[in-house]
């Protein structure tokens, strides 16, 4: 992630890798708090018909089974030595692309992993004693696979529906 490319290459990210167990399962109930929300009040119909064939639903006991997570927060502005605000361009898609790098890395290395965006994510900041200038931006949950994990059979769109070539 510290290697993707960011706009005026101030790398405005954390990255609070999550292995502790009471952590974890901190940041387990206060997902499910928001996701319980979501799933019973918040979600159109719409977007619950769309990730029913996922199986998804309110419950997140992966965050307390996956090895680490890791919390990815997005930096609205930097801080200097001395206390001043130094100004972050392209933050989202920095921080998006340098996701990107870490979750190739991560699958390089042999490990999988599963972004999970709980909305809000506030609780992230203030499980991991953040400061105000980060906002939450994902959770990667990472580790090696389950014997026996089912993935959803899903399918992607062939390449040429998502490219041209001229």
């Amino acid at each position: 992630a510290g290697s993707a490319p960011s706009a005026t290459n101030d790398e405005p990210l954390h990255l609070e890798a999550v292995a502790e167990t009471k952590a974890k399962h901190q940041i387990r109930e206060a997902a499910e708090t928001e996701e319980r929300a979501f799933y019973e009040h918040r979600a159109p119909d719409a977007w619950l018909e769309a990730l029913s064939p996922l199986g998804t639903r309110w419950q997140k006991p992966f965050l307390d089974q996956a090895p680490c997570l890791i919390a990815v927060f997005a930096q609205k502005y930097g801080i200097d030595s001395q206390g001043k605000t130094i100004k972050h361009y392209y933050v989202k898609k920095s921080v998006g692309i340098a996701t990107g790098f870490l979750i190739t890395a991560l699958h390089h290395a042999g490990l999988v992993c599963l972004t999970y965006t709980p909305s809000p994510m506030d609780f992230l900041n203030r499980i991991l004693q953040r400061p105000k200038n980060e906002k939450a931006f994902m959770i990667l949950v990472a580790g090696y696979p389950e014997t026996g994990v089912m993935v959803p059979d899903i399918s992607k769109k062939p390449l040429e529906e998502i490219s041209t070539w001229i």
